[in-house]
């Protein structure tokens, strides 16, 4: 049975942080310790481990702030994705290990998530597109270092959707020709159809 630090750790940060609304806002300690059922200590506890990963920042005699998403990290998530993600797709190719099922699977579950309350479960599901290609590289190390950027990506994600009524529409399209460049086995379109990809993302949270 997972600790009280470990509910609070893992609700603040696939719940809150990636809460369009929380942005720029302090964390309510006691409302959330209420929320989940446990005390204020694994709700402290949770938030230096946060802090310590720099998803929220500790604000003497305030609390624990979380910052918007800003262009520097916009820029060196956005940065890493690529690297990761082309180089996946490269190497995916070239083992034969495509997982097009899987990401098809993800691409046609996105396709019915259209509402405003939804917006987490598209996300979700973006993340699980993504890291399947990056799974199927067969590299560990490479795969937790992509999962660990898993909180950023998921953040930014829901923040693109709110910030551009088309964003949702336009991410569709954009897997659909990763995954058909893939399918291919054409390494090169598929690490444009990502570049393209991730950079219309990038740029529709650094226009907010």
């Amino acid at each position: 049975m997972p600790s009280g630090r470990e509910l609070a750790y893992d609700h603040l940060k696939d719940t809150v942080l990636s809460d369009p609304a929380m942005q720029g806002q302090f964390v309510n300690e006691q409302a959330l310790a209420d929320e989940i059922g446990v005390s204020r200590t694994p709700i402290r506890e949770a938030l230096l481990l946060l802090a310590a990963e720099e998803l929220v920042q500790l604000v003497p005699k305030r609390g624990a702030y979380i910052a918007p998403v800003g262009g520097r990290e916009i820029r060196e998530l956005f940065e890493i994705r690529a690297m990761i993600e082309c180089y996946a797709a490269r190497r995916a190719v070239e083992l034969g290990a495509v997982p097009v099922v899987e990401m098809r699977a993800e691409l046609d579950g996105q396709r019915g998530l259209t509402g405003d309350d939804e917006a987490r479960a598209f996300i979700d599901r973006d993340h699980r597109f993504h890291s399947a290609l990056v799974r199927a590289v067969g590299n560990d190390m490479l795969s937790k270092t992509y999962d660990g950027l898993r909180a950023r990506q998921i953040r930014a994600g829901i923040v693109a959707l709110f910030s551009h009524g088309d964003r949702r529409k336009a991410v569709l399209v954009e897997h659909e020709a990763i995954v058909e460049a893939l399918a291919a086995g054409d390494a090169e379109a598929a690490e444009a159809a990502i570049t393209a990809h991730l950079q219309a993302t990038q740029q529709v949270l650094i226009e907010g």
